[in-house]
């Protein structure tokens, strides 16, 4: 089972889109620095705003693809409802 999931920067209330199969690790690993992205290292604090599970890491990283094209982030923007 893997998790695409979106955090938010307390820093500057960006988000970041990814995907892992230990969500809790994953969350704590971004928020210490650890094995972070570059686009990650130094914005942290986060907090989980968004995630689904999916069966493969296939499906993962289509579905990630997808949250990050324009109409995936319009999808996001009113699952949070975040204003356009």
């Amino acid at each position: 089972m893997y998790f695409v999931y979106v955090l938010k920067s307390k820093k500057d209330k960006k988000f970041y889109t990814g995907i892992t199969n230990d969500l809790q690790r994953r969350i704590t690993q971004h928020n210490q620095g650890k094995f972070s992205t570059p686009s990650t290292r130094y914005r942290g604090p986060f907090t989980l705003v968004y995630f689904e599970k999916v069966n493969t890491r296939t499906e993962a990283r289509e579905r990630e693809k997808y949250l990050k094209s324009g109409v995936g982030r319009e999808f996001l923007k009113s699952k949070l409802n975040i204003p356009r």
